[in-house]
Formats: structure tokens, sequence, C-alpha cells
């Protein structure tokens, strides 16, 4: 028996190895399969051919018994995965839906988030279901949006409406050079999408203003803010408290950057808790006026999305309540604690008894 599946072997891989295609090479074990049953047959007990077959019908029932089983086994993780799928054609198995919904192509992407205990496979998916807002595609939005993306959001929003320049490309590295002059929500799209294919990214080339400011919020769980200008500020803050939704916050200055999560729906303050008024003009330059260091809004917009990524999987802690601040020129971070005010315009206690 063992002399005919040596044989078996050495034609099927051998005719792999030749190039020959799967047809003839199951036709070939056929004819040798059949040869040896049939010598158990026809032949007599103690017969050479018969003895270097296999020797007894009964071994080579077994052994077909045994791969039927396999290929019925085979057959029927086929049909429950099919099954699982919504049923149709086979497809590509990097392409063809896998556990949680997963591509296979994405289960290898995303490895090193799985193997996380604090985001596993779970953790993953609420990546995916998930819909992020960053208002801004500029410095801070840049670092934010490439690791959203990275990380498998499933839909990433952005809204801004400037244009690449020449001088953001110092830090705005979501830009290339090519992209000089094009809208920078196109040009993040075209980024991020490059990336990922596997997410989907939403571009608004507009302002972000009182009329449309409720509606666009509405479609998202979570809001970035990497504006530089205290009026937007404070519209994504007054409309993200109404309805609910984390603010993760993140201002630079020249080599500082702070972060902080405003989300008093959980129990922390929003930023008008922290900064009731706008500063009044000149007190609070803005990066073209005062200047800043071009890697730093690299690490306030990475550290922006980890706090978007533990908000959406509820890993960790995220900084509700409290602001991280970085300072560049001393290496050097601290956390301060943030306390709401009972007297804030947007979320204090008149305001949270009177919202239905």
């Amino acid at each position: 028996m063992l002399t005919v599946l040596f044989l078996a072997a050495v034609f099927w891989f051998g005719g792999a190895w030749l190039g020959v295609a799967r047809g003839p090479r199951y036709a070939v074990l056929a004819v040798l399969f059949g040869f040896a049953v049939l010598a158990q047959v026809v032949l007599p007990d103690g017969h050479a051919i018969r003895q270097m077959t296999g020797g007894t019908l009964a071994r080579w029932l077994m052994f077909f018994g045994f791969v039927a089983i396999v290929l019925l086994y085979r057959a029927g993780l086929g049909k429950l995965r099919r099954r699982a799928q919504g049923g149709g054609a086979a497809e590509d198995p990097g392409t063809a839906p896998r556990a949680g919904g997963f591509r296979d192509v994405e289960l290898e992407r995303y490895a090193r988030h799985i193997v996380l205990r604090e985001l596993g496979g779970p953790g993953q998916k609420r990546l995916r279901d998930a819909r992020v807002l960053v208002i801004g595609a500029g410095g801070l939005g840049s670092p934010a949006l490439l690791y959203l993306g990275a990380a498998g959001v499933g839909t990433v929003g952005v809204i801004d409406d400037d244009v690449v320049e020449n001088t953001n490309l110092q830090r705005q590295v979501i830009h290339m050079d090519a992209a000089l002059g094009r809208p920078k929500v196109f040009s993040a799209e075209a980024t991020v999408k490059a990336q990922n294919p596997h997410v989907t990214v939403k571009p608004y080339n507009r302002r972000l203003t009182e009329d449309i400011a409720a509606g666009l919020f509405a479609e998202y769980d979570v809001i970035l803010d990497g504006t530089d200008d205290f009026a937007t500020r404070y519209l994504a803050n007054r409309v993200a408290v109404a309805q609910g939704k984390p603010l993760v916050s993140g201002a630079l200055s020249q080599w500082e950057g702070q972060v902080s999560v405003f989300d008093p729906a959980r129990g922390a303050p929003c930023y008008q808790c922290i900064f009731p008024e706008a500063p009044a003009p000149g007190l609070a330059p803005t990066c073209a006026e005062a200047g800043v260091l071009g890697p730093l809004p690299g690490v306030v917009g990475a550290v922006m999305a980890v706090e978007a990524v533990k908000v959406i999987t509820g890993a960790g802690a995220p900084l509700r309540g409290e602001m991280l601040i970085y300072d560049a020129l001393w290496g050097e971070t601290r956390k301060i604690a943030l306390k709401r005010r009972a007297d804030c315009p947007v979320c204090g206690v008149a305001q949270a008894e009177a919202r239905p």
C-alpha cells in the first residue's frame, strides 16, 4: 500500500513541477488507485502484486473512507463560510470577508492591533464601524488623518476650505509638492486612500459654519478639532456638546502643543469651561505669525489620533478632564487636571438641565 501511495505522490507533485494541469493528474491517480483496488478483488491471496498494492481490500476501504470524511468536512466548512458571508460565488482569498467581516488582507494589515489585549478583534471591529470627523487638514489634521486611516477607522470625514500652499509643506505631511494649489481635503483624501484603500474618506471642501455644523456632526461619532481659529473652536465645542459627541482638541504654538478630550456627556469639561473667552487680538498669534516647529504637529496630531482610538474602543483612559502638554524645546510633558464650570454657558448646570 505504501508503494502505491508513494507512486501517487510522485505522479502528483512531479506533474505539478512539470506544469501538468490538475485534471490529468487526477486521472492518473484514479487509474493507479483503481488498479490497486482491482488487484485486491481479482487476484488470489498471497499474490505478489496484491501484496505490493495493499494486501487486503479492507485497507483501501479504510483509506478511501478517511479521505471521504476529510473532503466532506472541508465541503461543510466551505458551505458554512459562504452562508456566513451571505452566499454567492467563491471569492479571491484576499478579498473575501472573513471573521468579523474583515478580509484576509485586512486581518493581516491590522494584526498588530488585534494582538493587543486592550483592542483585539472587537476593538478593531469598533474602529471599522466608527465614523470620525476631522476639522482642518492642516498641521494637526495631517497626522491625525493619516493615523486614523492607517488604524482602520471605517469612515473618516475631513472639512477644510483651504488649498495647499508651499508654506504648508514644512509640517502638513499629508500633502505632497504635486498637490500645490489643490484643495486640502482632496489632497488628504488621495493620500489616506493611497495608504489604506479599505477605509472611506469623505471630503468637505468648505468652512465649518453654523448652518451646517449640526447636520454634519450628527453623521459622526467622534470629532477632532485641529483648527487654529477660535471662532471655529467655539462653534465645534457648542455643537459637540449639544449632540453629546466627544471632541478631541489639539493646539500648537511655536515649540509647544496640547491635547484634551472635551466630553461633558461623560463628566468631563467642555472647551469653553477651560477657555471661557477668546483671547484679545494679538495675544494668541497663529502659527503663521509666531512660527511652529515642523515635527511638532506630527507629535500632537498623532496623540489626537491615539485619543480618538481610545475613545472609540474603550481602551485605557482617554484625556477626559485632563490636558496633556508637550514642550518640544525642553523635551518635557506634563498633564494638568481640568474641571467643569457650573456657570459655563455651553455645558454648565443650567444648560444641562435645559437640554432635553
